[in-house]
């Protein structure tokens, strides 16, 4: 398992932290995701066999969010 914090741009409030952990979630291959809104960062585990940074990356910027 690969554990990796990141730090996320463009959310205004709590909700915009919710709406990736719930795609996050659905994801396979993630096993855990907490995103806090005040502190802008996301804190991932998952299994890079299954998913990896870019396509965790890609999803959350596909929300409209700057993941880095």
């Amino acid at each position: 398992m690969e554990k990796i914090i990141l730090s996320i741009s463009g959310m205004h409030c709590n909700s915009c932290a919710k709406i990736i952990e719930t795609t996050l979630e659905e994801k396979e291959g993630v096993s855990s995701i907490s995103v806090n809104y005040d502190s802008k960062k996301a804190f991932l585990e998952f299994d890079e066999q299954k998913i990896n940074f870019d396509e965790i990356k890609s999803e959350i910027e596909t929300l409209g969010y700057k993941a880095s």
